[in-house]
C-alpha cells in the first residue's frame, strides 16, 4: 500500500526552509502533495496558481527518493483535502516554542475530525529556523538582501512583485 504524505502551507513565498522540510518529508512516503493552500485571509503576494508554479518548480529538482512529489491548490478544511488526496500522514515543520503551541492545538482538532491521518512534525534545520514567508516579503519590501531565504529564482519573483 503507497504511504502518502501532505505537506500544506501557504507557501507565499516557498523559502528555503520549506524546500528543506520537502527533502527530509520524501524520505518518510512513497508519495508526498504539497497542498497550497489558498488562505485569501494572510492576503497572499502570489495567487494560488502562482505559489504551486513555484513549489513545483523549486522541488523539480529535488532528490526525492524514489517518492512521487505532487503540487495542488486546496481551499478546504485541511482534513478533508487529506482524505482527498489519501493522506495517511500530515507533515508539519516547526521552527520555534511558539509553532509548536499553535501546531499541538491543530493536531488535537485534527484528530477529533480523523483519527487515522497522523500528524508529523519534523524539526527545522538549524539554518532554516529564522526564515519566515512573512518576514522575506518585509525584508524585500524594504529593499533587503533574501537571498540566504529563498532560491533565486524565487526571490526574482518576489523583487519583482515590490517593482511592479
Amino acid at each position: 500500500m503507497m504511504r502518502v504524505g501532505l505537506y500544506p502551507g501557504t507557501f507565499d513565498p516557498v523559502t528555503n526552509g520549506h524546500i528543506d522540510i520537502i527533502g527530509r518529508a520524501v524520505k518518510m512516503v512513497d508519495k508526498l502533495v504539497i497542498g497550497v493552500a489558498a488562505n485569501q485571509d494572510k492576503g497572499p503576494m502570489f495567487s494560488v496558481e502562482e505559489r504551486c508554479a513555484m513549489v513545483a518548480a523549486e522541488t523539480a529538482g529535488l532528490d526525492n527518493r524514489g517518492a512521487v512529489i505532487e503540487v495542488l491548490p486546496f481551499d478546504t478544511l485541511l482534513m478533508h483535502f487529506a482524505e482527498s488526496v489519501g493522506a495517511s500522514l500530515i507533515i508539519r515543520g516547526l521552527r520555534a516554542v511558539a509553532d509548536f503551541e499553535y501546531e499541538f492545538q491543530m493536531t488535537a482538532m485534527n484528530q477529533q475530525l480523523n483519527r487515522e491521518i497522523e500528524t508529523v512534525f519534523l524539526m527545522a534545520d538549524p539554518r532554516h529556523q529564522a526564515i519566515a514567508s512573512k518576514l522575506v516579503k518585509e525584508i524585500a519590501r524594504l529593499n533587503g538582501d533574501i537571498s540566504g531565504f529563498v532560491t533565486p529564482r524565487v526571490a526574482d519573483k518576489v523583487r519583482a512583485r515590490f517593482r511592479a
